[in-house]
């Protein structure tokens, strides 16, 4: 698969327009083939959509991919909590197949009340009962890819989500560098800070799944525990900046499938990064 920009659900200029009827003339308007289906607050897509969206995207080339619950957590010391966890992966597996996608975000977990390696050991064997309740439904082609969070209590540093990876190799990594910047309060400064990520990624996975990894990015307010809100491309106070992340995925020639999350802009601003991208 190709390099893929878009958006997160929905910008504030989608207005009224059907989904998913009107949704390739929309990215098309702005030059995108990308969309994730945000289904954070739980698996609900409808009849239109699985019956629609699929032809739609193979016809125009959208890279359609897919959210998991938030409350999914990998990590928690309870186990009938994890085992819902599994449950709850394996509903957005059938819901990415019914739509055509074939990559789904999971977030990490907390590790609040344990110590940060439990808590890899904990979401480690939840994502292996995951794969195989995916593998046993015939799911295999659905790609589980573990996201690095934006708070500092949670599971889901970019070496405890390479970590995760490192369970199957199918596994793709979900990098939210708005999230990484959050959580190191602000450690998001130069084309340096990520190339030493992309080394990193590729030295523990390899250059393929580097390469093929999703990225979700948007500018990220925090306080001293973290992520505290999504901004816009607008606002200079927070970062990160994306443009040097475009040029090391450029020189690197990597074909990431890149979700912009912008609070009510994320679509123009997933637009901002690919026409930058382009004209390197």
């Amino acid at each position: 698969m190709a390099i893929s920009f878009g958006p997160g659900g929905n910008s504030l200029s989608w207005g009224k327009r059907r989904f998913p009827q009107d949704l390739p003339e929309y990215l098309a308007s702005m030059g995108l083939n990308g969309y994730e289906i945000e289904c954070g607050r739980g698996v609900r897509i409808s009849a239109a959509t699985t019956e629609l969206l699929p032809a739609l995207a193979k016809e125009h080339g959208i890279n359609v991919t897919l959210h998991a619950p938030y409350f999914i957590s990998l990590s928690s010391v309870v186990e009938e909590t994890r085992l819902k966890s599994v449950d709850y992966i394996l509903q957005s597996a059938q819901a990415a197949k019914s739509v055509g996608a074939r990559k789904i975000v999971v977030h990490s977990g907390s590790c609040s009340k344990i110590t940060r390696e439990d808590a890899t050991a904990l979401a480690a064997d939840t994502l292996r009962r995951s794969q195989a309740a995916l593998d046993e439904a015939g799911l295999s082609d659905i790609i589980i890819c573990p996201e690095t969070m934006g708070k500092i209590n949670q599971l889901g540093t970019l070496e405890e989500v390479l970590e995760l990876c490192g369970v199957d190799e199918r596994f793709l990594p979900t990098v939210d560098f708005g999230h990484l910047n959050a959580r190191t309060l602000g450690g998001i400064k130069s084309r340096e800070d990520y190339a030493a990520m992309l080394d990193l990624i590729e030295n523990k996975l390899g250059f393929e799944r580097l390469s093929n990894m999703h990225i979700h990015f948007s500018k990220i307010e925090y306080t001293t525990g973290g992520e505290k809100r999504h901004l816009t491309f607008d606002d200079f106070v927070y970062g990160p900046e994306f443009e040097p992340l475009m040029e090391e995925i450029h020189r690197r020639g990597l074909q990431p499938s890149i979700i912009c999350e912008s609070d009510g802009t994320q679509a123009e601003d997933a637009a901002a990064m690919k026409r930058f991208f382009e004209q390197l």
